[in-house]
């Protein structure tokens, strides 16, 4: 699944051709998502994009009449195209944006999402109760070990709750918890606060490293000129089980918490 760098750099990749743009037409060739694309996305003609952001695993373009919220799901993509190309048979959504560019969402496994709301973005039930974004201000270690105090649950996915921090996905919260020196099955309640504080840096450092090295090279992930991304051959625990530890050479081993691949060395974490 694209995680938070994956959707990063597909922003980044995408803004020169929208922001502040004009979206002439769109053509929804298959609707079926995750939920049905509203029928009227497809009847709004020459929207302006007067704004284009990332918010978590989420990317807002806000037009003059209303916004497009778009989720890449499990296999989706979005690529800049010129004209001619050959339509895919995945090619679910087309943007015509002008002067022979269109913007196509690319999703074979369909669950992904493109909705239209005429609300404030923010106030959209998808968006409303998300947790602070993991690179900005507002998210450290104090407020990952106030929200913690108690929780039994384990602290992988605590940190991957998106009412705590959006966008630290399977990926990066086993890359992060590595750095930090913690196990991933450790009840999020037995984390120290100075923990907490190395964990948040270490959470913001991987993030940051990866959307600079263009995202994690997944099957299906590609960024919008349709390479793939790169920092999967930097990766520490994630993808390398019963290969050397990086750090002290011990095995590293996986195990399933949350139903979610884990990655980890009892060595260097507890």
């Amino acid at each position: 699944m694209p995680e938070l760098p994956e959707v990063e750099t597909t922003l980044r990749g995408i803004s020169p051709y929208l922001l502040h743009k004009r979206i002439k037409s769109v053509e929804v060739r298959q609707s079926q998502l995750r939920w049905p694309v509203p029928d009227a996305l497809s009847n709004i003609n020459n929207l302006k994009v007067t704004g284009l952001e990332r918010r978590g695993k989420y990317i807002v373009a806000q037009t003059n009449r209303g916004a497009i919220i778009i989720h890449l799901g499990m296999s989706g993509s979005l690529r800049i195209q010129d004209q001619p190309f050959e339509i895919r048979k995945h090619d679910h959504v087309i943007f015509d944006l002008g002067n022979s560019v269109f913007m196509v969402y690319h999703d074979p496994r369909r669950f992904g999402t493109i909705l239209w709301t005429t609300k404030a973005a923010a106030l959209h039930p998808l968006l409303s109760k998300l947790g602070p974004e993991p690179l900005s201000d507002d998210f450290d270690g104090a407020l990952l070990f106030t929200q913690s105090r108690k929780k039994k649950v384990a602290v992988k996915n605590f940190i991957m709750n998106s009412h705590i921090v959006v966008g630290v996905g399977n990926i990066y919260a086993s890359e992060a918890l590595f750095h930090s020196g913690i196990r991933p099955g450790k009840a999020a309640g037995r984390v120290t606060a100075a923990a907490y504080d190395l964990l948040a840096a270490n959470i913001k450092t991987v993030l940051s490293e990866s959307i600079k090295s263009g995202g994690t090279t997944l099957r299906d992930f590609v960024n919008s000129k349709g390479e793939p991304g790169y920092f999967q051959q930097t990766l520490s625990v994630y993808g390398r089980e019963g290969k050397p530890c990086r750090q002290c050479r011990g095995v590293i081993k996986q195990r399933t918490i949350g139903q979610r691949s884990t990655f980890y060395c009892a060595a260097c974490q507890s």
